[in-house]
């Protein structure tokens, strides 16, 4: 079985945001997995995907904080400086967090951690809508 959809997110303010639910209520078709591989690929150069800690909003505030003080905005070494303040910063905080998540299928959904969960890390002020890939291949469960 195969599967491939690209999900829209809604825009969202910088920060890392909980997607979770939004992710994988765009791709009902999961359920129709017994075991597989679910890849996800943002397709911007400025937002990025992680996997973390879903239970505490702490957890996102601390991560946010980490990535503006490691990589701060109006440093003097900047040189691509047109598109804004956040633009650089941005990118480099999307190449270290990564484009993508590769997540194992188990029984209809993503066989992750019990406090794991799915997050779109936005690094522009206004990044607006953000795309993912999803692509999804394995073998039909039990019917």
């Amino acid at each position: 079985m195969w599967l491939q959809r690209t999900i829209l997110l809604a825009p969202r303010p910088r920060g890392v945001h909980l997607a979770s639910d939004e992710v994988l209520g765009a791709l009902p078709e999961l359920a129709g997995f017994g075991v597989g591989i679910l890849h996800l690929l943002i397709q911007h150069t400025s937002a990025s995907l992680t996997l973390n800690e879903n239970a505490s909003p702490e957890v996102r505030r601390d991560l946010d904080t980490w990535l503006d003080r490691a990589v701060p905005e109006r440093a003097p070494y900047w040189t691509h400086t047109l598109e804004g303040d956040d633009d650089m910063p941005a990118h480099v905080k999307a190449a270290l967090m990564g484009p993508s998540l590769t997540l194992p299928l188990r029984d209809g959904r993503p066989a992750l951690g019990t406090w794991q969960g799915i997050y779109l890390c936005e690094h522009r002020d206004r990044g607006g809508p953000r795309a993912i890939v999803a692509t999804a291949w394995g073998e039909p469960g039990p019917r």
